[in-house]
């Protein structure tokens, strides 16, 4: 299993158990806002917001929240963000993908780089990083939501790139063009996805040690907990035994 998986089913874990609801909104109302105000403050005729919306009903945020954050940008008087992605390096060589909507570029860069630099890493220069990831979109449904052939049959005619079935549900990877059409004509015929998503998929995994990976899910954690940074990726791998001590 790839290590961006494996994180990210870590810190799911992690999160429930952990993470305050109120920043986890909080996160998901920014990328609203910023997505109405960008288009259409209507999901239909805005595949960003339409993303955004999905995801925030994937975390059950509330109905009247959601609402909010698009009424928010159609007031004219929300917060402008940018935004802004960062690359670096983690220890063991790790690269690191950061994107974040931000307020104050220079308080969120200074924020970024002192987390690197705390883990024994170092932020670099956008582009250093990004050609080792695929910048891709995944749509994810549920195992039951269709037969694993019904799902590659519909994926394949709707334009996506490759479809990945198992237990645990159908993964869709489409082309970011793509993205858009793949996932309302895959919606359209099996229902909402589970998950809708625009992500940085590494093209290969870096093993590491379980002390570099600890050092390395902790600086992941400290860029996750700060509230202008939405995603993050990386190219590691951890053993089996270290990923089952930090998602117990």
């Amino acid at each position: 299993m790839a290590g961006h998986s494996q994180f990210k089913n870590i810190m799911h874990k992690k999160g429930k158990q952990d993470a305050l609801r109120s920043k986890v909104f909080s996160k998901l109302a920014r990328e609203i806002t910023v997505a109405a105000k960008m288009g259409m403050p209507d999901p239909n005729m805005n595949p960003r917001l339409r993303l955004a919306i999905q995801a925030a009903r994937a975390e059950n945020m509330p109905k009247d929240n959601i609402e909010r954050a698009i009424k928010k940008a159609a007031g004219g008087d929300s917060e402008n963000y940018d935004e802004v992605r960062y690359e670096g390096y983690a220890p063991g060589g790790v690269a690191v993908i950061i994107e974040a909507l931000t307020d104050n570029r220079n308080r969120t860069a200074g924020e970024v780089r002192s987390y690197f630099s705390k883990a024994g890493g170092a932020l670099a220069e956008t582009g250093a990083v990004s050609f080792m990831f695929d910048h891709v979109g995944e749509i994810e449904f549920d195992a039951k939501a269709a037969s694993d052939d019904a799902m590659m049959e519909a994926a394949i005619e709707a334009g996506a790139d490759d479809v990945q079935s198992s237990a645990d549900g159908h993964v869709v990877t489409t082309s970011m063009e793509a993205f858009a059409e793949v996932s309302k004509a895959l919606e359209a015929k099996f229902g909402e996805p589970r998950k809708s998503k625009l992500v940085w998929r590494p093209q290969n995994t870096i093993a590491v040690d379980d002390e570099t990976g600890e050092k390395i899910v902790k600086l992941i954690g400290a860029l996750e907990d700060n509230d202008d940074v939405q995603n993050v990726f990386a190219n590691f791998e951890i053993s089996e035994a270290l990923m089952a001590k930090l998602g117990g």
